[in-house]
């Protein structure tokens, strides 16, 4: 791979369907690709250099900051290569989302904790279709 130029990468991670977030040590969004700008609905340019309570419902909001500054303080996540998390989010119209993620934390120039990237997918319209099957199930019994 080290003959891959890095603007392929770059564009790559710009143009994927998924939502690739960044953001950095003080929590505030570095990167927003056209994938986030899809899912959330806000343009990256509305969105570079706010943090995530954007998107994050009010309720969730303590328990992420709270997680956020413990893996940036440790430098390590509890949630490994293979976690993939489920969560509640907030549309840029106020309409509420259902994402899975994974995080990986990514180094600083001083070596330590420095960002934490995201690679998101909307599975709103998947829940949905669970929910539903599952009411058809118990209706049925």
């Amino acid at each position: 791979m080290e003959d891959l130029d890095p603007q392929v990468v770059l564009g790559m991670a710009a143009q994927a369907p998924d939502g690739i977030v960044l953001v950095d040590r003080e929590g505030l969004i570095r990167y927003w690709n056209r994938g986030a700008e899809r899912i959330f609905g806000y343009p990256a340019a509305e969105v570079i250099g706010t943090n995530l309570d954007v998107i994050i419902p009010e309720k969730h909001r303590k328990r992420h900051w709270d997680g956020f500054v413990e893996a940036m303080a440790s430098g390590s996540s509890r949630y490994g290569d293979s976690d993939l998390l489920a969560v509640p989010a907030l549309s840029a119209d106020g309409g509420k989302l259902s994402i899975e993620f994974s995080v990986v934390l990514l180094a600083g120039p001083d070596g330590g904790a420095g960002y934490v990237g995201a690679v998101i997918r909307d599975v709103t319209a998947r829940r949905a279709r669970e929910r539903q099957a599952q009411q058809e199930r118990q209706a049925q019994q």
